[in-house]
């Protein structure tokens, strides 16, 4: 008598096949439809999307390990060095704070602006905490990276991500962005800021986003807009895309006020 033969596999349950090259374009595919499929379900119109270093420490971290450092013959001026940079974590996590309590008291269909982050630590952890204090959703874009990566504990649930392709990330992050925060940061954030500045001079965006660079002793140092401009190599015109805070207050009140006259009645993406 022959055996009974196993039923074939579907092959949307095949998995060596969805891991294969041959389904690549499947595994993009679902990167783009499942996150707009629960932005849809929790009514997620538009964002505000914060950028900054996975390496930022909040003051109590700060503290602690400048302690250690001192009593145990460690790096000390590292240790400082990352006490001052907490002002930044600190800052994030009030301005998120602000940013999602007034968001929340917009008469407007759907949630609007909501606090965006990559999903990990430092500068991420800072913001979606800042919205977690205030009681409003808050998302987490993560990445599949081999270190300095995972996801914080104080991103909405359904709404943490974990991303396999940048490209995707990077669309998520400015699809729905209305506006963008940019603290200290290293290669990936200097990466996303300029992505968004050459989407916008290239005319790529269908809606102006905010951008906005936090933390002048820092993008001071770093970055020079304004050398571009004098060289011939951007218009004086792009350097309107970029405004600069180094408060709390400022940077609410230019982003509320903003948002308010620009963005308010036009919800959804903007690519």
């Amino acid at each position: 008598m022959a055996k009974a033969r196993k039923s074939p596999v579907k092959a949307y349950r095949n998995e060596r096949f969805l891991d294969s090259p041959d389904a690549r374009s499947l595994r993009i595919q679902a990167e783009y439809l499942e996150p707009e499929a629960r932005f849809h379900h929790y009514d997620v119109k538009d964002t505000i999307v914060f950028f900054g270093s996975a390496r930022t420490l909040s003051r109590r971290q700060a503290r602690a390990q400048l302690r250690t450092a001192r009593a145990g013959g460690g790096d000390v001026t590292a240790a400082e060095r990352d006490l001052k940079m907490s002002r930044y974590y600190e800052e994030a996590r009030e301005l998120s704070r602000r940013l999602t309590a007034w968001s929340k008291e917009l008469d407007a269909d759907g949630r609007r602006f909501v606090v965006c982050t990559g999903g990990g630590p430092g500068i991420m952890e800072a913001a979606n905490r800042g919205a977690s204090e205030a009681k409003g959703l808050n998302i987490g874009l993560g990445i599949s990276l081999p270190f300095e990566q995972h996801e914080n504990p104080y991103i909405t649930n359904h709404l943490g991500f974990e991303f396999h392709y940048f490209f995707m990330r990077k669309f998520w992050f400015i699809y729905l962005a209305k506006a963008l925060i940019v603290f200290p940061g290293g290669f990936g954030t200097l990466d996303e800021l300029f992505e968004v500045l050459t989407l916008n001079q290239t005319g790529k965006l269908t809606k102006p986003v905010t951008v906005v660079l936090y933390g002048n002793d820092y993008w001071d140092k770093v970055m020079n807009l304004e050398a571009l401009a004098e060289f011939g190599t951007i218009s004086p015109s792009d350097l309107k895309a970029v405004r600069r805070a180094d408060t709390v207050d400022d940077a609410f009140a230019y982003i509320t006020r903003d948002l308010s006259r620009r963005a308010l009645k036009s919800p959804g993406g903007v690519l």
